[in-house]
């Protein structure tokens, strides 16, 4: 997400000013789940809307990017790094009813690992050598090697019950929201779950509306028909909110990073040469600016400032027309040659489409843009690698990772820095595992594994009677259960 806008729609007020059981969020999107699995393909909306107000895992990440316990509520490792016993908070549970116990843990690290699944989050646990359940409230995890970032990756596991036979088109999870309606292509209604653990949630109702165009999505928060838009795709959209005296405008830290990512298994972008070329033709910083204007960054990596790894590494690929075309030359593509863009069709990738394949007619480049649906691209190109180059927000910190898996859906293979990418996550230190990721970051960056067009911006605007949003982005996710309206 880029954007996050708040406005103020009817509350009813409690007498000591909090936010009543009355209290309804509205909140639109351009994300709509695929389904609401984020271990099977839910997509980014899956996370924006579930992860933290439905779902929750052993740990969870604070806005500042801190790991803080959630449903375990203490761990210890072994001194050789190589066994964690997690002890689980108690008097958790689904929204079923039924408790949540070790074995609810075990099934859902059991259902990343399996062989069928299809997680991007399966290669970052591929360490867990196995999950045992000795009592109800322990789970014991044994590692085939040490893991840096175990803690951190338990985050992003959902905990869903044992029991819950589709979490592709139901839901049980612990978190303060449960699951109350899916009108698909329209809403997604959550409601208050009295039975939460934790702190109850300010709103006592919340409903996910979903627009397939930014224009229709930006009219409804002007029109009041949504409180909360999880990302406007246009700077021109904050002129109606320039009143401060009525909004907060407030810049966060993003993680969203917009790629033009080539299916390195298929000529022409098998080789490294042709993608640095393709690089070095397309200006970034002018589409940054035609885009967002003054706001968001080129990083020239996959790597955000959010990742303590992160080098600005702009200058590396940098735009030169004349560098292209005689790299191209060199390739063995003097004249350019013909491809195909895949684009999602919602806002701003067919308008950053137009603009890349005018910049790449300038060494030769003819393309051709074809704009499908997110079910599509989800299925041919992340699941069935059928594609040549395809436009994406990849939105989560710390995905420097799937360059060390081939078997991810750009394809992208070089040994060595699988191995300094594996290496890093056996290290000892987080100062030993940022100097290798690091290296790993320039060797992904010389092969030009994919184009990294630029870092969005993060900007909350909020109405002055709304608070307790994040400002920053955290793993996709749009937390609704700490927003509060006056």
């Amino acid at each position: 997400m880029s954007v996050v806008m708040l406005s103020v729609a009817a509350c009813v007020s409690s007498p000591g000013g909090g936010a009543s059981a009355s209290c309804a969020l509205s909140v639109g999107s351009l994300y709509e789940p695929q389904n609401l699995d984020n271990a099977g393909g839910g997509g980014q909306g899956a996370a924006e809307a579930l992860a933290g107000n439905v779902y929750e895992a052993l740990f969870r990440l604070t806005e500042a990017g801190a790991v803080e316990k959630s449903l375990a509520s203490e761990y210890t490792v072994s001194p050789d790094g190589l066994t964690y016993t997690f002890a689980l908070r108690q008097g958790v549970r689904f929204h079923s009813g039924t408790p949540m116990t070790s074995a609810d843990v075990r099934h859902s690290l059991r259902r990343i690992l399996a062989g069928t699944s299809t997680s991007s989050r399966k290669n970052s646990l591929d360490m867990i050598k196995s999950v045992d359940a000795p009592d109800d409230h322990t789970v014991v995890v044994r590692l085939s090697s040490r893991s840096i970032s175990l803690i951190y990756n338990l985050s992003q596991v959902w905990i869903v019950n044992h029991t819950l036979a589709d979490p592709k088109t139901a839901e049980d999870g612990t978190g303060p929201y449960r699951l109350a309606s899916w009108k698909r292509g329209a809403t997604l209604t959550m409601e208050r779950f009295g039975g939460y653990w934790g702190a109850s949630p300010k709103c006592g109702q919340v409903t996910f509306r979903y627009y397939t165009e930014a224009a229709a999505l930006n009219n409804a928060l002007l029109s009041g028909a949504v409180d909360v838009v999880t990302s406007v795709q246009s700077p021109d959209a904050l002129a109606p909110f320039s009143d401060t005296s009525a909004f907060r405008i407030t810049e966060g830290t993003s993680t969203t990073k917009l790629l033009l990512a080539f299916n390195c298994r298929r000529a022409p972008f098998d080789k490294p040469l042709v993608r640095r070329a393709v690089s070095a033709a397309i200006d970034d910083a002018k589409l940054l600016r035609s885009i967002w204007g003054d706001r968001g960054m080129v990083i020239g990596s996959m790597v955000p400032p959010a990742d303590p790894w992160y080098e600005d590494l702009s200058g590396k690929n940098a735009y030169d027309v004349e560098a292209a075309k005689r790299m191209l030359a060199e390739a063995g593509y003097p004249g350019g040659f013909p491809m195909t863009l895949d684009t999602p069709q919602y806002d701003p990738h067919p308008t950053i489409a137009e603009f890349v394949k005018s910049e790449l007619a300038k060494v030769g480049i003819t393309v051709t843009i074809n704009i499908i649906s997110a079910d599509e691209w989800y299925s041919r190109i992340f699941q069935h690698h059928d594609f040549a180059a395809t436009l994406q927000e990849h939105v989560n910190d710390r995905d420097i990772r799937y360059y060390g898996d081939p078997g991810f859906y750009w394809g992208y293979d070089n040994p060595e820095v699988s191995d300094l990418i594996r290496r890093s996550e056996s290290a000892k230190t987080t100062r030993e595992q940022t100097e290798l990721l690091r290296r790993a970051n320039h060797e992904i960056v010389e092969d030009a594994a994919s184009d990294w067009l630029y870092l969005n911006p993060q900007i909350v605007v909020a109405s002055a009677r709304v608070t307790g949003y994040a400002a920053n982005a955290v793993q996709a996710q749009f937390p609704v259960y700490g927003i509060d309206k006056r």
